[in-house]
């Protein structure tokens, strides 16, 4: 995938959608060797790779930084990233100055959380010509408000201002809709109601594709294991298997052998 339209292609096959959301190179290497259609580069970051407690913390600068790193590793996949807070709710001026940023960096699109009170911020970035992904339900960026993470949208109302809202985002000109940790059930309405694709996590399987962060889909982040993440590696186990040898084998002397080790050579005459 190497383009924004290609997600409509994609749903319009009934092609399944992969993405995983990473933050540096040499991650971004591996999925580039990889058959995952995309990679995000989410405010998770602030989290995963800042330790802060929430992704409230992430600005632009961190944003087009890890931006700039992932798309040096990537090369030509189709890269997005996350516009921080509160920066798309500042007016159309402070979003288009961290989107010019983002951009600069190596990002092809953006996503943004939430819908009303800035879709017409949203329209006039599609407009300047900017692929422009949404995200509905539990958006991180607004957790205070929400109370902590957990799944949204179960009522009848806010079912229905969901969907709502995922069209009011589609006429706005977004070319696909991240649905987090809401019913499966109200996941495949929205999904059946749009021209666009959904992006599950946490949404069950009847979205358009999934994305999962790296870590999370490969057992990396300890003590992070909630109901919708299933872990299709041990990552951290073989980690700390590596450590532990490393460990072994320099304490008995073991590395580095001769073969690993330079010896004095011939002068080279200039």
């Amino acid at each position: 995938m190497k383009r924004a339209t290609d997600f409509s292609r994609f749903k319009a096959e009934n092609n399944p959608i992969t993405m995983a959301t990473c933050y540096d190179a040499w991650s971004a290497r591996i999925l580039a060797e990889s058959p995952v259609d995309a990679v995000l580069v989410g405010d998770s970051v602030a989290m995963v790779a800042h330790g802060y407690p929430s992704t409230v913390h992430a600005t632009t600068e961190m944003m087009a930084t890890h931006t700039a790193a992932v798309r040096r590793g990537l090369g030509e996949r189709f890269l997005v990233t996350d516009i921080p807070f509160p920066e798309h709710r500042k007016g159309v001026l402070p979003a288009m100055e961290s989107v010019d940023r983002i951009a600069k960096a190596g990002a092809d699109a953006v996503k943004i959380e939430g819908a009303r009170g800035h879709l017409e911020t949203v329209a006039h970035i599609v407009e300047s010509g900017m692929p422009v992904m949404g995200h509905l339900g539990l958006t991180p960026q607004s957790v205070n408000q929400f109370g902590g993470y957990r799944v949204q949208a179960r009522r009848q109302e806010e079912a229905e201002r969901l969907l709502e809202d995922a069209r009011l985002l589609q006429d706005a000109g977004i070319f696909a809709l991240v649905l987090e940790c809401i019913p499966a059930e109200l996941a495949a309405e929205v999904t059946a109601h749009l021209r666009i694709p959904t992006i599950g996590i946490g949404s069950g399987v009847h979205c358009s594709g999934q994305i999962l962060v790296l870590q999370d889909l490969l057992g990396m982040n300890l003590g992070f294991r909630p109901k919708f993440l299933r872990c299709f590696a041990e990552g951290a186990d073989m980690m700390k298997e590596g450590l532990r040898r490393y460990d072994e084998e320099v304490k008995a002397g073991n590395y580095p052998s001769a073969e690993e080790s330079f010896s004095h050579g011939k002068t080279v005459r200039h």
